[in-house]
């Protein structure tokens, strides 16, 4: 895929005029035939992806990570964004409804306690065919088909790369000393909290933060929450990017290589050249789509989503998240 897909996910203002939940399409291998997770739910007496409404103050990733343990007893990360449906409720408000893609591993579903509830009636795996024929609802079809497409392209298993903007700091016109040792605001320090549980929603094992102030104490919570030590280095930060000493390049194509989900956490002069990085080091075309992920506020991010086979094929999709704290 050589120009990637963006699903702007939280980059719109809300408004109480609508309804927020998010899903997704829960998918496994069983003797390498690809099998997709329908619940069956007790009161409503229909068939469809797990999904639920946001709680207050979350962002939509952990919402969905949320639901769909809530609802099958599976923990996942997500993947790719796999579309938005639409659609009107009784009380004449749409309910907007955020899908990704996410794998079920196989320790995740032995893990699983799922028993059948006043809720969910049942659980159910079965092929791309088949759920077409089961589900209730032509907009469950519609993600499904965004998401067999993506089964098409082999781009079912990616991993995340996600560029993150630091917390809100303190102003330059605010601090008298070196402008490295700013320290997060007391809004930023919520922020920094706030987006724990989406960045955790990804997967995200490895931090890498510029080493100013202001970033490592955004990605603190993060590590604290994973029992991990960021990895802090000058490469990424504002005052290499300045001085003309940044490595951008090198740090990128380490995280291209490993193929693990991390976070690099910079600043925002830095990050358009981060987001570039990550397009020349997956082969993507670089287009507008570089400016708008890397146009960031503080302690929003972009998860981009590279194919886990084959990282050189191109970007298969970004996504931009914002707090709101």
């Amino acid at each position: 895929m050589s120009r990637p897909s963006t699903a702007e996910t939280e980059r719109s203002k809300w408004t109480d005029k609508a309804v927020y939940a998010a899903g997704a399409v829960v998918w496994r291998l069983v003797d390498d035939k690809l099998k997709i997770l329908l619940i069956h739910r007790t009161k409503y007496r229909d068939i469809t992806l797990p999904k639920g409404k946001v709680d207050p103050g979350e962002m939509l990733a952990e919402t969905a990570v949320r639901e769909v343990h809530e609802e099958t007893g599976i923990r996942v990360f997500l993947g790719v964004p796999v579309g938005v449906s639409r659609y009107h409720l009784p009380s004449s408000k749409q309910k907007v409804v955020h899908y990704w893609a996410a794998e079920a591993t196989p320790e995740a579903i032995r893990a699983s306690t799922f028993v059948p509830n006043r809720e969910i009636a049942a659980l159910e795996w079965v092929s791309l065919k088949k759920a077409r024929a089961r589900l209730s609802y032509p907009v469950d079809l519609e993600i499904l088909d965004f998401f067999e497409k993506l089964v098409e392209d082999g781009a079912l298993r990616t991993f995340p790369i996600i560029a993150l903007r630091h917390a809100k700091a303190l102003a330059r016109s605010d601090w008298d000393g070196a402008d490295a040792a700013r320290p997060l605001t007391s809004r930023g320090r919520e922020q920094a909290k706030s987006i724990v549980g989406p960045l955790r929603a990804f997967g995200v094992r490895k931090i890498v933060t510029s080493d100013a102030v202001r970033c490592v104490q955004t990605v603190a919570p993060l590590a604290k929450a994973l029992d991990r030590k960021p990895v802090k280095t000058e490469k990424i930060s504002q005052d290499a990017w300045e001085d003309g000493q940044d490595d951008l390049r090198s740090v990128i194509g380490r995280r291209v290589r490993a193929g693990k989900p991390a976070v690099l956490c910079s600043h925002g002069p830095v990050l358009p050249g981060i987001l570039t990085e990550i397009a020349l080091a997956t082969g993507t075309i670089r287009g507008s789509y570089v400016n708008s992920a890397a146009d960031l506020e503080p302690a929003a991010f972009s998860v981009v989503h590279v194919s886990a086979s084959h990282p050189g094929s191109g970007i298969i999709a970004i996504e931009t998240h914002i707090p709101k704290v």
